[in-house]
């Protein structure tokens, strides 16, 4: 057999296999990073959860001092309700929906605040041992929020980079560009204390 003849049509079904690998190659690695973004979203909202259902039993623990603040924990109960409401698909998270969410948080996270400065008028709140326990788990989750909110940007950014990039983002039309949490605006000026 002579195999000259039939050389070009190898070399070309080669080139043929060795793009179809590439092309497959590129689709795989975004679909990862799309999936560790959504992984991460998953670890946000685990740790917002945990915040919504320390403050339920927060509130719990507050209404017992009878002579609290209704309007207080009526704004904390309102607003970890609208909180609750926001939900973001992870696959196609807009710039729009993350200011929303982020917003409804801060509106948490403002209420929780006013909630834990008025509990300072009440000594006998603040001595009791589950109040004590509940806000030291607050404060733990807070922090958990933090790093999964970081996580999730950090993942973000691997993804972006990813799929923007030349030549990919021109086989990689299915996979959007993803949004960043940012800071509540107005979170760049100093908080005011007034004793």
């Amino acid at each position: 057999m002579d195999f000259k003849k039939f050389l070009p049509w190898i070399i070309g079904l080669g080139a043929i296999l060795i793009l179809a690998m590439w092309y497959f190659g590129i689709q795989n690695t975004a679909l990862g990073f799309n999936q560790a973004t959504e992984k991460e979203w998953g670890n946000v909202n685990t740790a917002y959860q945990r915040r919504n259902d320390l403050i339920g039993n927060l509130v719990n623990t507050v209404k017992g001092a009878a002579d609290f603040e209704k309007s207080t924990l009526t704004a904390v109960v309102e607003a970890r309700a609208k909180a609750t409401s926001v939900t973001i698909d992870p696959k196609n998270i807009t710039p729009e929906q993350l200011a929303q969410f982020n917003q409804a948080q801060s509106g948490v996270s403002s209420a929780l605040s006013r909630l834990l400065v008025s509990v300072e008028a009440y000594p006998a709140l603040r001595a009791n041992e589950n109040f004590l326990k509940l806000q030291d788990e607050l404060a733990s989750t807070e922090n958990q929020i933090l790093t999964a909110r970081t996580r999730f940007n950090e993942s973000v950014q691997g993804y972006n980079s990813y799929v923007l990039a030349q030549p990919r983002n021109m086989f990689l039309g299915k996979y959007p560009e993803k949004a960043y949490f940012k800071a509540v605006e107005g979170a760049e000026k100093p908080v005011e204390v007034k004793f």
